[in-house]
């Protein structure tokens, strides 16, 4: 957004870390109409030692006060338990592991709290996110970040164009350094605060003892594709695909890694060698399927990630049906996902994606 653009009303989502505090300073700089807002999504015992939320929202409010705009703390943590948690939950118990936070943005960020600015009075909201929009004929595109290392649109693929619509992207344009260097000449106190890490709703918490207060555990023993028994795991939930750390299988050789669950037998299927045949896969069924732009995609070739932060790959994609799509890579992708994304790009742009359901190797049997 340059100087030229129109004055506008903005509500920028202030989460209380550095990327959205240089965003609603970089508004208000360019003179815009700006207020922020923190969202309180998640309600716990305030004693909590790793809940962040308050320590949050005091960053928030001091960002807030410096840059010289006005904030409220608005709370959608109902709305968040109906429609992040329960399906987190839900992804949990079916031997899946699901990314919450392509659900929050799309649940929570761009409908809740998009809602909740329009009805303010805002022309549109902004966020902190590493990602960029264009608009051509009257079409709002979603594109990569031109940060690599920290481009966000695999978020936010499940954004409908009413979303990007009324949405902007202020730190598409920089890189992360630049961004830490405008908060410091800012003065603002999130400069030098650490990203936060893990899913919004658990901080810093050890996941392990957080899924368990939700869902019951049941211990299981851990085997080869052939039926070796080589271990014991603590429940099949806590272990994802193509995982190598916490086995604790011992003895010589190339390390272990998680290759399916048989839930079934609640037995976790693990194999030797970052590079076996069972960690590899050739294709996906995707569904759920959320495109960014009014017309969906046609068949045919682009690239795809799997994966936050993994390089595109080739494939080509196949409608099985309204809601089902098929990607077949030109090269085998390691530790696809079920219960991840796949999003699909036209080179920068994101054109939305889905939900993995299946790949061609049988990584959860029922």
């Amino acid at each position: 957004m340059t100087m030229q653009t129109p004055v506008q009303n903005i509500v920028v989502g202030l989460s209380g870390g550095v990327d959205s505090s240089v965003t609603a300073y970089l508004l208000k700089q360019q003179g815009h109409l700006v207020r922020g807002v923190f969202m309180q999504n998640w309600e716990d015992d305030d004693n909590d030692e790793y809940c962040s939320i308050k320590e949050d929202s005091f960053d928030a409010i001091a960002v807030a006060d410096i840059v010289g705009i006005d904030i409220d703390i608005v709370n959608f943590a109902a709305q968040y338990k109906d429609k992040v948690f329960a399906y987190f939950l839900q992804e949990y118990r079916a031997g899946r592991t699901p990314n919450p936070d392509v659900l929050c943005n799309a649940e929570i960020k761009f409908k809740c709290f998009l809602d909740y600015a329009l009805a303010e009075g805002a022309d549109v909201i902004a966020t902190g996110h590493y990602a960029r929009k264009e608009v051509r004929n009257g079409v709002h595109y979603l594109l990569k970040g031109l940060d690599a290392n920290k481009d966000q649109s695999y978020f936010l693929y499940r954004l409908q164009p009413h979303q990007l619509a009324h949405a902007i992207f202020p730190l598409g344009d920089l890189e992360k350094p630049e961004v830490r260097r405008l908060a410091a000449e800012a003065k603002l106190p999130t400069a030098a605060k650490k990203d936060s890490t893990g899913i919004c709703f658990i901080g810093e918490r050890p996941f392990r003892e957080f899924l368990q207060q939700y869902l019951p555990t049941e211990p299981g023993d851990m085997v080869t594709p052939e039926g070796k028994k080589v271990g014991e795991h603590v429940g099949l939930m806590f272990y994802t695909l193509g995982q190598r750390k916490g086995l604790g299988i011992g003895g010589a050789g190339e390390p272990w890694f998680v290759a399916g669950k048989d839930l079934g037998q609640n037995q976790l299927i693990v194999v030797q060698g970052h590079d076996h045949p069972l960690l590899y896969t050739q294709s996906l069924v995707m569904n759920d399927l959320s495109w960014t732009l009014p017309q969906k995609p046609s068949e045919g070739r682009y690239t795809c990630k799997t994966r936050y932060r993994m390089a595109d790959a080739s494939c080509e994609l196949r409608y099985l049906d309204e809601d089902t799509a098929e990607l077949v890579f030109d090269e085998p992708q390691w530790a696809v996902t079920p219960g991840q994304s796949a999003v699909l790009y036209d080179g920068d742009i994101c054109l939305g994606g889905g939900v993995i359901m299946s790949t061609d190797k049988q990584v959860i049997v029922k």
